[in-house]
């Protein structure tokens, strides 16, 4: 397998696109969360990313790198489905938590298998530079989804609000696996 760096990079944008979409809308999503599960939620994350740390002999290759990076985005894209056809309430709002925690939990070893697979100072770079365009782009993006949508038509419910929104998340998502996919060839 093959990571081809230009496609990588734009696929690191978009994704930093959807993560800046999504960060007023955690808030509404998570309201009705209490307190504790955070604390909770943060022991478990520290637990699997340790796991994680401890599986980096096994999964530190370009084919698990590929697979992991998936499998993240695959959680993204059914959590955004989940909160698109399901009823909103404690049960969504625990389930997308999961969902991130879940991910997070891959952090730590996708950055470090991005340095090690596309190592060259330039990359790294252009990499860091689209990531934070990504998430500045997205921020403003629904900045001007959750204005336009007040001002337009009217709609002031936050939780109607972060509804459409994923419609937006979910096109997104999917945008972000074709790119990811695109990112990577098999060798010849």
């Amino acid at each position: 397998m093959k990571i081809l760096p230009r496609s990588y990079i734009r696929y690191k944008g978009l994704n930093s696109l959807f993560t800046g979409l999504t960060v007023g809308a955690i808030f509404t999503i998570y309201a009705v969360l209490d307190p504790s599960v955070f604390s909770i939620g943060g022991i478990l994350l520290a637990l699997g990313m340790l796991f994680v740390a401890k599986q980096y002999e096994k999964i530190l290759n370009l084919g698990a790198f590929y697979k992991i990076s998936l499998f993240v985005e695959l959680v993204m894209l059914l959590m955004v489905i989940w909160y698109l056809f399901a009823p909103y309430g404690y049960t969504t709002a625990l389930l997308v938590y999961i969902g991130y925690q879940l991910t997070f939990m891959f952090g730590s070893y996708l950055v470090r298998a991005e340095t090690i697979f596309l190592g060259r100072k330039r990359i790294l770079s252009w990499l860091d530079m689209a990531k934070q365009a990504g998430y500045l782009a997205g921020m403003l993006i629904s900045w001007l989804f959750y204005k336009t949508i007040t001002l337009f038509w009217d709609v002031t419910d936050h939780s109607l609000q972060v509804y459409y929104l994923h419609w937006l998340l979910l096109a997104t998502e999917i945008s972000v696996i074709w790119f990811l996919v695109q990112s990577f060839k098999k060798a010849r």
